[in-house]
């Protein structure tokens, strides 16, 4: 199996409560190239300016991550400045940079154009179509946004790629705002009707929720003692679970669930850490009794109970 992101590389300048502004590598494809590659080697094609850190570019590939596409330019690379509440929920954006990023115009290599799995992460709609255009033969589709290409102008070109998408990530203040509705699932029913063939909704500290035209699952956030920074959680549950997918060659209905589960379980470590580089510090062994734990915490075992109910 192959998998393939494409999205920003950047430095986030973060602020935490009670704490200094600290730079520390970010971007939506570096977090997901991360985290996937607890399961998979994914590749990445992105853009970076001549003041990113080669020890950055190293960092990637020494969790296995193809940097072929990773194109350097004359330039700085796109900066983030973000500010954390003391509840650790809720967040200011202070300054966004663009830099080289402002120009770019992803070119997937051709060696990279037929992946069995493609994840778009949240960049403008219009750049997403053109990486569908160049790797039409993917086999599934993975696709992220985020609130300012649901504006006018970004809008319609992201729901003609609906159709064309495999599983739609997005939060829940993103669903109300794409459909204009007041709840959850009135919202769910009108973006299936708009032509998403599936899609989960990231609700933070209360997990996700997966929609389909015939089935609702949920998944509780996997529980922490404490947050240490919160960015980059969506990105790790979509790298965790389409990198499980990859890892286990099947991208049918049946495994989407489980796939998610562990995305579920990637993201908690995502926001124990700092920066992409704490996936450095997390064994597979780690992983492994997490997920066990998890799938403890949400086993339920309906038939056993509607059979107890039967017999009173």
């Amino acid at each position: 199996m192959s998998l393939l992101c494409v999205g920003s590389v950047a430095y986030d300048v973060i602020e935490l409560p009670g704490r200094e502004p600290v730079e520390v590598l970010g971007g939506s494809a570096t977090w997901f190239a991360a985290a996937a590659s607890l399961f998979t080697r994914p590749s990445l094609v992105g853009v970076v300016g001549d003041d990113f850190m080669e020890d950055d570019v190293a960092f990637l590939q020494r969790r296995g991550v193809d940097t072929t596409g990773l194109v350097r330019k004359s330039g700085t690379t796109f900066r983030w400045h973000g500010r954390y509440h003391d509840d650790m929920k809720g967040r200011d954006s202070l300054k966004t940079e663009l830099g080289v990023f402002a120009e770019f115009s992803p070119v997937i290599p051709k060696e990279l154009r037929r992946p069995d799995i493609l994840f778009l992460g949240n960049i403008e709609p219009s750049l997403q179509g053109l990486v569908m255009a160049q790797a039409r033969d993917a086999g599934f589709v993975g696709l992220d946004t985020i609130e300012i290409w649901l504006e006018e102008g970004h809008l319609n070109c992201l729901l003609r790629l609906l159709p064309r998408t495999d599983l739609f990530y997005l939060n829940d203040d993103e669903l109300l705002m794409i459909t204009g509705e007041r709840t959850i699932l009135g919202a769910a029913d009108k973006l299936l009707d708009l032509g998403a063939k599936a899609f989960v909704v990231k609700r933070g500290e209360h997990g996700a929720m997966l929609f389909t035209e015939r089935h609702i699952r949920l998944f509780p956030a996997y529980p922490v003692a404490s947050v240490v920074d919160p960015t980059g959680a969506g990105d790790c549950f979509a790298g965790g679970s389409l990198g499980y997918l990859d890892l286990i060659g099947d991208v049918g209905p049946g495994s989407l669930g489980d796939a998610l589960a562990v995305g579920t379980v990637v993201a908690s470590f995502c926001v124990e850490g700092f920066g992409p580089r704490s996936f450095d510090k997390v064994t597979p062994r780690a992983v492994n009794e997490r997920i066990a734990r998890y799938g403890e915490m949400v086993g339920f075992d309906a038939p056993s109970v509607l059979k107890a109910l039967k017999e009173e």
